[in-house]
Formats: C-alpha cells, structure tokens, sequence
C-alpha cells in the first residue's frame, strides 16, 4: 500500500489478530482485509513483507481446520464451477460458502480430491499434485482392423475443406501431398463412398471441394465423440473422484 498511515493500521491489526503462535490464520486476515475495506490480497502482501505466515486455510489447503460432514449438494455447487482438471478457483470457492458455510465447502473439497488454485492471499497460485485425467480416442474400423474414419483423417478432409486443396492442405498439416492424397483415397476406398471432387482450373473454376457425403461422416464423427468424451468424464468422476471422498 501507498499511503503510510494505512501501513500502520494494517500492521497493528495484523498483529492485533496473530495467534500466539505468531502466524495469522486465513479468516483473520479475511477480517483484517474487511475492516480496512480492502483485498484479501493487499494483506496478504502485506503479511508476507513483514513475515507474518498465513495459516489455517479456510478451504483446507494447509494447516488444520476441522471438517464437518460431506454433503452432496455442496460437492455438486463445486462440480459446476471446478475446471476439467477438477480445480476450484479460492475466490469461487469461497463465494460459494456463503450459500452454506466455509466449513462445508472445506469438507467437499478435501473428500472428494478437488483443489484449489489462486489463493486470494497469495499464498499460492496453483497447488501442485497427482492430478487424474481420462482421455479417449474413437475411430471406426471394419471387420478386417481397417480404418474407416477418424480424428486424423477428420482433420484432412476440413483443412481441405478449408482451403479447396490438397496441396495446401497437407501444408498446413505438415505432410507430403502424396501422403494427404493417400489418406483421402483410403477413406474412399473403404467408405466405398467419393469424398472429394477436384475441378480443374484457373480461380473459381478450379479447386479441391468436399462432397455432402464427406461433410456427413465429419458431422456424425464429431457427434460421437463428443458423446463419448462426455460419457467418459461423468463416469470418470463417479468411478474416481466421489470414491476418493469415500476412502477418507
């Protein structure tokens, strides 16, 4: 902070609010950021340059809070505002108890292995640990293990579509004209369907373009994925993170 003065009234309620361990804990210095109506933040920079430790994390990051019982509903709130690898922002979290209580959430976010990143005093900015993900890869094959569609060759026939070329397509990908065109006839040859058509020609006239066909099996591609991924993710929380809040 600038003004001296309001260094002063910070310092001396700091001190006023530490423990007799000499550490002031995570709702102190929330009450000391609420009395001198300003940033959770500001104190928490203001703590560390006269080193004073923060302790006790509200949402149970560090040091010791008790914890209450687990409640669905709660786990649920935090479901909806965590990101894909089940990290909570602190502020989010925190607003978040104001519909229940800090000791709620704290209990919801230790038992279910959620975590909490961009503490509000600055103690962290991301708290680092065995982190799980679920990946899933689709494709379509026939009966003899060969490759109808896919991710890969999905990504050839838009940037074709993108560019009305094979040539600038495989550019862009990082391959052989040969190679992209050899991709293109594999699907054809085992959809048994005409995926593009090539116009010879100058401007307008010439060109690679996508038939209806092709914009189907990308289309319908898509949708299965997408499908699957979002089933996979709701399985992977039921099967790994609500068994994770049952084992402690």
């Amino acid at each position: 902070m600038s003004d001296n003065l309001d260094e002063i009234q910070m310092d001396q309620l700091i001190e006023k609010y530490r423990g007799e361990d000499g550490k002031l804990t995570c709702s102190n210095a929330f009450k000391v950021a609420s009395k001198l109506k300003t940033t959770a933040q500001e104190v928490g920079q203001r703590a560390k340059d006269t080193d004073v430790r923060i302790s006790a994390c509200d949402l149970g990051q560090f040091g010791k809070q008790p914890l209450g019982v687990f409640k669905e509903e709660v786990f649920s709130d935090l479901e909806g505002i965590c990101d894909e690898q089940q990290r909570v922002y602190c502020k989010d979290a925190r607003e978040l108890a104001q519909k229940s209580n800090l000791k709620s959430v704290r209990t919801a976010i230790k038992e279910s292995g959620l975590d909490v990143k961009y503490c509000e005093l600055g103690c962290f900015s991301e708290k680092k640990g065995t982190r799980l993900y679920v990946k899933t890869k689709t494709w379509m094959e026939n009966q003899n293990a060969d490759l109808l569609f896919g991710k890969g060759k999905t990504e050839i026939l838009e940037s074709i579509d993108e560019f009305g070329s094979i040539a600038k397509a495989a550019e862009k990908l990082n391959m052989s004209y040969k190679k992209a065109w050899s991709h293109v006839q594999i699907l054809q040859n085992n959809l048994d369907d005409v995926l593009v058509e090539t116009q010879k020609g100058a401007g307008e006239q010439g060109g690679t373009t996508l038939t209806p066909k092709a914009h189907e099996y990308i289309a319908k591609y898509k949708q299965l994925q997408n499908e699957i991924e979002e089933f996979a993710n709701e399985r992977f929380k039921e099967l790994f993170l609500k068994d994770r809040k049952r084992k402690k």
